[in-house]
C-alpha cells in the first residue's frame, strides 16, 4: 500500500490557525493530524460548496486519501493498516470534516464497512476485503437500514435464504431492499445485514460480505438531501441475489452483535467530524466578526457576539472532551456503547447548535450560499438522525446508568 504519512505536513498556520487544538498529543498524532490537515486545505475544501450544489461525489479525493493512507488509519499493521489508535483516527475525522462534512462521512463509513472483517473475518476474508479497501482502490458501504428498520435495526427484512442443506448451506440467497445507504452507488464493497429467520428478530440477523456486479443486487433511488449532498446515499435492491458461505461474515445470527459492535465505533468517528464541522463554523464566524464592521467599530467588539462566540467554543470544547475520552476508551479495549453514545449525541448537537450561531453572526450573509456557513448548518441536522438518532442515544446512556444503579443496590 502506497502511504504518504511519514511525510510531515505543513504547521497549523499556512493552513489557518484553529481557535482550538487538541492538547498531550504524540509526535505521530501531532504529523498524522498536520499533514491530514495540510491535504484536506489542499485539496477537499476548495471544492466543497460545487460538490455540494452539483449533488456530485468526487471519487478522486477519495482516491488520494487511500493514496495518503488515510483509509487506513486505525487498524493494526497486522492487517496491512497504518497501526494508530483510534483516538489519532479522531484527529483525522476533525480535519477532514473542518474541510467537508460530507467526505468526512464518506470516509467514515469507509472505515465502518472494514472494522467488523478486521474483528470478525476469517484469514481469507481478510486477505481478500481489507487490502483493496485499506488502500484506497475500493469504497465501501454499510447497509443495514431498511424502509422499516431505521432505528430499530433488529426489525429488518432483508431475507436471507440458504441455499443447499439447511444444516451446512452452501450460499444465501438475498432478497429484499435497504435504503439511505451512504456511498451507496459509489461503493464496490457492501457489508449487508440480513434475516435468516424473520420471526427471530435479532436472533436471526446474519452479516454477509457482498460485491457490486453480483447478479440480482442493483440500485434504486438515490436520495435527495438537506445536506451532505456530495456524499451519495442510495437505496439497494436484492432480487436473489446469490453469495457463497464464504461470503457470510461470522455465524448465522451473530450479524446483529456485529453491527452494534461497529456502530459503536461507527458513532466515535461521527462525533469527531461533528467536532471539526462545528470548529469550521465557529472559526468563520470569529474571522467574519473581525472582518465586518458596525456601529462605529468591528462586530466583534459587540458584548453580546463575543458571549455567542465563547458559548460556541464550550460546547466545542466539550464535545471534543467526550469524543477523545470514548476514542481512549476504545484503544484500552474498554466497552464503550455508552461513552460513544455520550460522544455522538453531545457532539451532533453541538455541531447542530454551533452552524446555526454561525448563520446569526453572518446575518444575511450567514443565509446566502455564498458564504459556507448555511451548507455547514445543512450538513450539521443530518449527524442528529444517523448513527442512531440522538433520542436512541439518551435511551441507551439512560439504560447504561440504570443499569449500573441496580447492579449496585
Amino acid at each position: 500500500m502506497t502511504t504518504d504519512l511519514g511525510t510531515p505536513g505543513a504547521s497549523a498556520a499556512s493552513t489557518g490557525a484553529r481557535t482550538v487544538a487538541p492538547t498531550g498529543l504524540t509526535d505521530e498524532e501531532r504529523l498524522l493530524r498536520d499533514t491530514t490537515r495540510e491535504f484536506a486545505a489542499r485539496e477537499i475544501a476548495p471544492g466543497a460548496a460545487e460538490r455540494d450544489e452539483e449533488e456530485r461525489y468526487d471519487r478522486t479525493i477519495f482516491t488520494r486519501m487511500g493514496e495518503l493512507g488515510l483509509t487506513a488509519v486505525p487498524f493494526p499493521e497486522s492487517v496491512g493498516g497504518a497501526g494508530f489508535g483510534y483516538r489519532a483516527w479522531t484527529l483525522v475525522m476533525e480535519e477532514v470534516a473542518y474541510a467537508d462534512m460530507a467526505m468526512a462521512v464518506s470516509l467514515s463509513v469507509h472505515i465502518l464497512a472494514q472494522y467488523s472483517v478486521v474483528t470478525w473475518g476469517t484469514p481469507e476474508q481478510r486477505a481478500w476485503w481489507l487490502p483493496d479497501m485499506l488502500s484506497g482502490e475500493k469504497l465501501g458501504a454499510f447497509a443495514l437500514t431498511e424502509p422499516q428498520a431505521g432505528s430499530d435495526a433488529s426489525s429488518l427484512r432483508l431475507r436471507a435464504e440458504p441455499v443447499g442443506p439447511a444444516d451446512a448451506p452452501t450460499g444465501y440467497r438475498l432478497t429484499g431492499t435497504k435504503i439511505w445507504i451512504t456511498n451507496g452507488i459509489e461503493a464496490e464493497r457492501y457489508l449487508v445485514f440480513a434475516t435468516v429467520d424473520p420471526s427471530a428478530g435479532a436472533r436471526g440477523i446474519t452479516a454477509f460480505l457482498v460485491e457490486a456486479g453480483t447478479p440480482g443486487f442493483t440500485f434504486g433511488r438515490r436520495e435527495r438531501k438537506l445536506g451532505i449532498r456530495s456524499d451519495t446515499a442510495s437505496e439497494l435492491i436484492f432480487e436473489g441475489a446469490e453469495v457463497p458461505v464464504g461470503n457470510r461474515l461470522g455465524e448465522e445470527g451473530q450479524g446483529y452483535k456485529i453491527a452494534l459492535s461497529a456502530l459503536g465505533e461507527g458513532r466515535i468517528s461521527i462525533a469527531a467530524a461533528c467536532v471539526g464541522l462545528a470548529q469550521s463554523a465557529l472559526d468563520a464566524a470569529a474571522r467574519y466578526l473581525t472582518e465586518r464592521s458596525a456601529f462605529g467599530g468591528p462586530l466583534s467588539d459587540q458584548q453580546g457576539l463575543r458571549f455567542m462566540l465563547a458559548e460556541m467554543a464550550q460546547k466545542i470544547a466539550s464535545a471534543r472532551a467526550l469524543t477523545r475520552t470514548a476514542a481512549e476508551m476504545k484503544d484500552r479495549g474498554e466497552n464503550i456503547a455508552e461513552a460513544s453514545s455520550l460522544a455522538k449525541w453531545t457532539a451532533s448537537d453541538a455541531a447542530m447548535s454551533v452552524t446555526t450561531d454561525a448563520v446569526q453572526l453572518f446575518g444575511g450573509s450567514g443565509y446566502s450560499r455564498e458564504f459556507p456557513v448555511e451548507r455547514m448548518m445543512r450538513d450539521a441536522k443530518g449527524a442528529q438522525i444517523y448513527e442512531g438518532t440522538n433520542q436512541i442515544h439518551r435511551l441507551i446512556v439512560a439504560d447504561h446508568l440504570l443499569q449500573r444503579i441496580g447492579r449496585q443496590g
